[in-house]
């Protein structure tokens, strides 16, 4: 990619698409094209197949999907296989029918068995058992990565995989109900801090070990990628290193500033013990996050509290 070429961002708005949207822009890349969902429903062929034709994009960053939760993806299983399959497969066929010189698919270390070996290999994909709670997403990315292996065999194009370990940062997704860990615990010390609560919740057992990246380093993985990276082979993308959730809550409340107790709640699931990606492939091909997650967490922090300054302005 040059700074003119013309360049699709799928799901702009979301964490992953808009920390890739920023880094373009502040990297001089001034041709960017996107479309919110209420503009264009990529779970329509033909809403998806005439944007390209009409557009004739050159790069596809493939960032849009129905994400969520242990609780979201429990809830809503077919809806999380079904949108996430529809969506995939319109971009990338609509890529292929229209001639674009590459795409990037953005997957998730969802993908890889419940009790994988860890660090996770990229080998270790389709050798064994899913985590049950979010089969139904997973199923989904692992065929968009079929897919673009497919395609690049069948038709010789150049579309590639990323899988992003634990991601978090600006625009993520606060909502209790539908949020990841990191966010869903930010709200939920913030709250507790404004309301003086005496303790907060915090499901399992705090034993299982995540893997956390700063999505704004992502977003320079993807680009350093599109622009250096040309394989059928996917590419995990993390930071190296992993956390206990009950070390990462003690570090959030520190970072708000919540004075109360942490409770776990062992009724409630844990997910899979432990999701640590092995990033030697990604080392090797030259690049390696910046962000620490202390730093990664206060500015997480900083803009969650700006949107709710927004939100109470806007209420006034």
């Amino acid at each position: 990619m040059n700074t003119e070429s013309k360049i699709y961002i799928a799901g702009h708005r979301g964490l992953v698409g808009s920390a890739i949207m920023r880094y373009l822009q502040s990297n001089g890349y001034n041709n960017l094209v996107y479309r919110t969902r209420a503009e264009l429903d990529l779970r329509k062929w033909d809403e998806v197949n005439q944007f390209f034709q009409a557009e004739k994009p050159e790069y596809v960053f493939l960032a849009a999907a129905k994400v969520g939760g242990i609780v979201a993806n429990n809830t809503y299983p077919a809806d999380f296989i079904r949108d996430n399959m529809l969506i995939q497969t319109n971009v990338i066929d609509a890529s292929f029918q229209n001639d674009i010189k590459k795409l990037l698919f953005l997957g998730s270390t969802c993908i890889y068995p419940k009790f994988s070996p860890q660090p996770m290999k990229e080998e270790y994909l389709l050798t064994g058992v899913l985590e049950a709670t979010n089969e139904s997403y997973a199923i989904a990315k692992i065929a968009g990565i079929k897919m673009c292996e497919s395609y690049n065999r069948q038709y010789g194009t150049n579309y590639i995989s990323i899988m992003p370990t634990n991601l978090y940062g600006l625009n993520d997704n606060f909502d209790l109900e539908n949020s990841h860990v990191l966010p869903a615990l930010i709200r939920k010390f913030h709250e507790a801090k404004v309301n003086s609560e005496p303790a907060v919740e915090v499901w399992g057992t705090g034993n299982p070990r995540r893997e956390f990246m700063y999505c704004d380093d992502l977003a320079d993985a993807a680009v350093y990628l599109m622009n250096t990276y040309n394989g059928s082979e996917l590419i995990n993308v993390g930071v190296g290193k992993d956390i206990a959730i009950h070390q990462l809550a003690q570090l959030l409340k520190d970072t708000v500033g919540y004075k109360g107790e942490i409770i776990f709640n062992t009724s409630k699931p844990d997910g899979a013990p432990r999701k640590l990606v092995d990033i030697t492939r990604l080392t090797e091909l030259g690049w390696e996050a910046k962000t620490t997650l202390e730093e990664g967490l206060e500015l997480t922090y900083e803009s969650y509290l700006k949107e709710l300054n927004k939100k109470n302005l806007v209420s006034k």
